[in-house]
C-alpha cells in the first residue's frame, strides 16, 4: 500500500509543543493527488467551494508580556493548491503561546501570510474578541434531517451503489441534512464526527438511499475535505447533467480546530454556521 502523504506529517506522532514563534511546523500537502483519485480535472473541476477552519485555542502575548486570547476563522479557498495537516496546525498555532505581537493587526498579518505561502493561495483570516463570541449564537443546518427514517442499515464501509433516485421520479428541489456522518483519519484511525447538507436541484433523490449512503462512511479514511469532495462527486453523479449541488460539513471540533468543507456548483460562499456540537 503507498504511504499516505501525512505519513510525514507530525499526525500520530509524539510532537514537542513549541511555544515560540515557527512558521517552519506547518505541514501542506498538495490536493492535486486526490483529485486525480476522484478522476477530476484539476484545471476544471465539478465544483466552487472552500475549507472554513474555526480556532477556540489562540493566544499570544502583548508589548508588556500580559496574554492575549482570540478565536479565528480561517478560510482556505479551492484556488488554493494546498491543504494543511491538522496536527502541524495546531503545533503552529501553539507556538505563538509565548511570542509577543504588536497588536492583533500584526497577529493577523502573521497569520494570513503564513498560511497563504503555505496553502500556495490567498487565506483570509478573522480574529474574535470573547466579547463577539458571545453574541454568536448556535445555527442549524437548513432543509430536512433525515436522520429519524425507519432505515436497517448494514454497510459501514464506503459505498456509492447505496445512492439511488426516489422510485416516483420526478425532480426536487430540496435540502437534506444528517448528524450521522462519521469518518476516519487515515494515519490514526481516530474518528472524526460531522454534520452534512445536502442542497440540490434535480432528479428526486431517495431519502433513505442517502442516509445510508451517509452512514457507509462510518469505517472510511479519509480527510474531511476528501470526505465532502466525494459525497459530491458521488451524488452529482447520479443527478446527472444540468443538476445543482451544494454539500456542506460541519466537522466536530478537535484540539481546538473545527473543520467545515463546502463544495457546490454555484460559486456562492457559506455562512460559517456554528453548530450544537461545535
Amino acid at each position: 500500500m503507498d504511504q499516505h502523504p501525512a505519513e510525514q506529517s507530525p499526525l500520530g506522532k509524539s510532537s514537542a509543543y513549541v511555544s515560540v514563534y515557527t512558521p517552519s511546523l506547518l505541514f501542506p500537502m498538495a490536493r492535486e493527488p486526490k483529485w486525480l483519485e476522484l478522476e477530476l480535472d484539476p484545471e476544471h473541476l465539478p465544483f466552487h467551494g472552500a475549507d472554513i477552519w474555526n480556532c477556540y485555542e489562540l493566544s499570544w502575548l502583548s508589548p508588556s508580556g500580559k496574554p492575549e486570547v482570540a478565536a479565528a476563522e480561517f478560510i482556505f479557498p479551492i484556488k488554493a493548491k494546498r491543504i494543511v495537516e491538522s496536527k502541524s496546525f495546531k503545533l503552529y498555532l501553539n507556538s505563538f503561546n509565548q511570542t509577543v505581537f504588536r497588536d492583533r493587526a500584526e497577529v493577523l498579518h502573521t497569520l494570513e501570510s503564513d498560511l497563504s505561502v503555505a496553502a500556495q493561495g490567498p487565506v483570509m483570516v478573522r480574529l474574535f474578541g470573547m466579547n463577539q463570541l458571545y453574541h454568536v449564537g448556535m445555527s442549524q443546518l437548513p432543509g430536512e434531517c433525515i436522520d429519524d427514517l425507519p432505515v436497517a442499515v448494514s454497510q459501514y464501509t464506503y459505498d456509492p451503489t447505496l445512492l439511488e433516485l426516489a422510485e416516483a421520479g420526478g425532480l426536487a428541489r430540496e435540502s437534506l441534512h444528517s448528524h450521522l456522518l462519521k469518518s476516519n483519519c487515515p494515519v490514526t484511525g481516530q474518528p472524526d464526527w460531522g454534520s452534512i447538507m445536502l442542497s440540490y436541484s434535480g432528479k428526486r433523490l431517495d431519502h433513505a438511499s442517502v442516509l445510508r449512503y451517509l452512514v457507509s462512511f462510518r469505517q472510511h479514511s479519509d480527510f474531511h475535505e476528501q470526505c465532502v469532495e466525494r459525497i459530491f462527486c458521488d451524488v452529482l453523479a447520479l443527478l446527472g447533467r444540468g443538476a445543482e449541488l451544494t454539500v456542506y460539513a460541519r466537522y466536530v471540533r478537535r484540539g481546538g480546530l473545527d473543520i467545515n468543507p463546502y463544495r457546490s456548483t454555484s460559486a456562492s460562499f457559506p455562512d460559517n454556521l456554528r453548530l450544537a456540537r461545535q
